[in-house]
C-alpha cells in the first residue's frame, strides 16, 4: 500500500503548505492531461514526456521521493503484459495496409509496430497517473484530504445528502488502513512462527495458507470497529447533529498562484491537442525538431 499510494512525508514544503482541494482540483486537470489525443504516436510521446518533465519538477518541489515513484512502477508489470497481448500479439483488425509491419512470420502472423507503441502509450498514461496519486499522498495528511472531499460534497446538502456521515466514514477508512496493515504483519509473522508457507507450495495450498490470515485479520477487524463504536457513543457523537470542524480550510496566495498554473498548464496542453489533430504541417514541424518518425 506505502509504494502503491505513497506514504506522508512530513516536509515543510510549498506543495505539503498547499490547500488539499487545490491539489485534488490539480491532480484531476493533470490526469485529463494525460488523456488528450496527441494525433500520431510522436507527438505523444514527446507531449507527455515534457509532462512527465512537470510533473518531476513537481516532485522535487515537494521532496517526493522517486525511488518511491519507480517502486510503484513494480506493481503495474502485470497490466503491460496484458496490455502487449491485446495490442502485439492479437492480431490487429481493419485495414492493415496503412499499419507499419515490425516483425513478420512465415505463417501469416504479423506484429506491427502500432501495436507495441499503443501498449508503451498506455503503460507511460498508467505512470503519469501513479507519478501524480504519489505526490497527492505523499504531500497530503489523511484528514486534510477527508476536509477536502467533505467541502466538495458539501452543495449536496441542499438535497439532505449526508455528507457529513460519508466524510466521517471515509476518515475512519483512511485512519484505519495503515492500522490494518500493521495488524494483518503481526499476524503473518505469527502464522510463520507457527509453520506457515506463505510464499511456496501450488495455488490451492497457497489459498489455503491465506485463510489462516484472512480469518483472524476479520476477527480483529469486527472488535476494532465495536471498540470505536463503543469510544464514539461514549463521546456524545452524533451523526445527524450539526458537527464543526477542528480545522477550517481556507484559500490562500499560494492557492491561487498554484491554480493560476494549473490552468496555463491545461490552457498550454489543450492547445497541443488542438494542434496536433487539426493544423496541417505540425506532424512535419515535429519530425524536423526532434527527429522522429511520425507514424
Amino acid at each position: 500500500m506505502n509504494s502503491v499510494f505513497g506514504k506522508l512525508t512530513p516536509y515543510n514544503t510549498i506543495i505539503h503548505r498547499l490547500d488539499p482541494r487545490v491539489k485534488i482540483i490539480s491532480l484531476i486537470a493533470l490526469m485529463v492531461m494525460c488523456f488528450l489525443p496527441y494525433g500520431n504516436y510522436a507527438n505523444r510521446f514527446i507531449i507527455l514526456g515534457g509532462l512527465f518533465l512537470i510533473i518531476l519538477f513537481i516532485m522535487l518541489l515537494g521532496r517526493v521521493s522517486f525511488l518511491s515513484f519507480l517502486k510503484s512502477l513494480r506493481h503495474i508489470w502485470f497490466m503491460m503484459v496484458f496490455l502487449v497481448i491485446i495490442f502485439a500479439l492479437i492480431p490487429q483488425a481493419g485495414d492493415t495496409s496503412t499499419k507499419h509491419v515490425m516483425i513478420a512470420f512465415e505463417n501469416g502472423y504479423t506484429i506491427y509496430w502500432e501495436g507495441v507503441l499503443q501498449t508503451l502509450h498506455i503503460s507511460f498514461r498508467l505512470g503519469l497517473m501513479l507519478s501524480l496519486t504519489l505526490i497527492l499522498t505523499s504531500t497530503t495528511s489523511p484528514m486534510d484530504l477527508t476536509y477536502a472531499f467533505e467541502w466538495f460534497l458539501s452543495p449536496l446538502r441542499l438535497i439532505k445528502f449526508p455528507t457529513q456521515i460519508i466524510s466521517m466514514t471515509l476518515s475512519l477508512a483512511l485512519r484505519f488502513i495503515p492500522t490494518l496493515l500493521s495488524e494483518a504483519n503481526k499476524i503473518m509473522k505469527a502464522q510463520k512462527s507457527r509453520g506457515v508457507d506463505y510464499q511456496r507450495g501450488f495455488l490451492g495450498k497457497k489459498i489455503k495458507s491465506v485463510t489462516t490470515l484472512i480469518v483472524p485479520l476479520l476477527v480483529s477487524c469486527f472488535s476494532r470497529s465495536d471498540e470505536l463504536s463503543l469510544a464514539m457513543n461514549a463521546r456524545g457523537y452524533e451523526p445527524y447533529e450539526k458537527r464543526t470542524s477542528y480545522n477550517i480550510l481556507i484559500f490562500g496566495l499560494k492557492d491561487v498562484v498554484a491554480i493560476f498554473v494549473v490552468l496555463i498548464l491545461v490552457g498550454g496542453f489543450s492547445t497541443l491537442c488542438y494542434f496536433t489533430n487539426n493544423v496541417e504541417g505540425f506532424d512535419d514541424m515535429i519530425n524536423m525538431i526532434f527527429g522522429v518518425a511520425t507514424f
